[in-house]
C-alpha cells in the first residue's frame, strides 16, 4: 500500500488549531509573569519612597489613637464631659477680689456653675475659714458706701436682703441713727439748700429725703414742722 499525502484540507485544519493554541496560551503566560513580578516586588526590600509612605500612614494612625485617648481622658467615668473653665473656688475668689460679698449673694452667683448645691456650701465654708468671705466685713463695707447718700431705713433694708445677721443689723442701725441728721442735712443741701416757702415745696423736699430712707423726725428737723405731716 503506497503512502498518500494528506489532503490540503487537513493541513489547513492543523494550522488553524496551532494558531488558536498560541492565542490562548499567551495571555496565561502574561498573567503568570505578572503574578511572579508582584511576588518579587513584595519580597524585595522597600525603597525610600515606599518607606516614607508607610511611615506617614503609621504616623497618621498614631495621631488618631492619641486623639481618641485624649477624648477618653476628658470624659468622666460615667461618660459625661469633664467640667470646663475655672473651679468654683477660683470663681468665688475672683468675685471677692473685686468687692466684698455676702455669703448668700456669693452662693447665688456660684449656683449657676455648680452641679450640686453641696459643692457651693463647701466652697463657702472654706472661704470663710481662710478669711476670704466675711458677712461682717461685707456689711461694714456696704454701710460705708451708702451712708453718705442714704438713710438708715434704706441701708438696713439692703443689709437684710443680703442675709446679714440680725444682731449685726441692729448694731449697725444704732450707729447709723446716731449720724442720721448730719447725713440727711448734707444730702438736702446738695439738692436744695433752701428751705421750702410753701406747702408744695415742703412736700417735694420731704418726699425726696424720705425716698432716700431718712427718718421722718430727721426730715422735720431739717425742713421745719410745716403744715402737712
Amino acid at each position: 500500500m503506497s503512502w498518500k499525502p494528506p489532503p490540503a484540507s487537513a493541513d489547513r485544519l492543523r494550522a488553524k488549531l496551532d494558531d488558536e493554541f498560541e492565542t490562548v496560551a499567551k495571555p496565561q503566560g502574561l498573567r503568570r509573569s505578572s503574578d511572579a513580578r508582584r511576588e518579587q516586588e513584595a519580597a524585595a526590600p522597600a525603597g525610600p519612597r515606599d518607606q516614607w509612605q508607610r511611615s506617614s500612614e503609621e504616623r497618621g494612625a498614631g495621631r488618631g489613637r492619641r486623639a481618641a485617648a485624649a477624648e477618653g481622658d476628658e470624659a468622666g467615668d460615667d461618660g459625661k464631659s469633664a467640667r470646663k473653665g475655672p473651679s468654683l473656688k477660683m470663681r468665688a475668689v475672683g468675685y471677692l477680689s473685686r468687692r466684698e460679698h455676702a455669703r448668700g449673694e456669693l452662693a447665688r452667683k456660684l449656683a449657676a456653675h455648680a452641679e450640686d448645691p453641696s459643692e457651693v456650701e463647701a466652697v463657702l465654708d472654706a472661704l470663710e475659714k481662710e478669711g476670704w468671705l466675711s458677712n461682717e466685713r461685707f456689711a461694714q463695707g456696704l454701710v460705708h458706701r451708702r451712708a453718705s447718700r442714704q438713710g438708715t431705713a434704706r441701708i438696713v433694708q439692703e443689709l437684710r436682703q443680703h442675709g446679714v445677721d440680725d444682731g449685726q443689723v441692729a448694731e449697725l442701725r444704732e450707729q447709723l441713727r446716731a449720724t442720721e441728721y448730719d447725713r440727711a442735712l448734707e444730702v438736702w443741701k446738695k439738692r436744695f439748700d433752701a428751705r421750702p416757702d410753701d406747702r408744695a415745696a415742703y412736700a417735694k423736699q420731704a418726699r425726696f429725703l424720705a425716698s432716700r430712707g431718712f427718718a421722718h423726725d430727721v426730715i422735720r428737723r431739717i425742713l421745719g414742722e410745716g403744715d402737712d405731716d
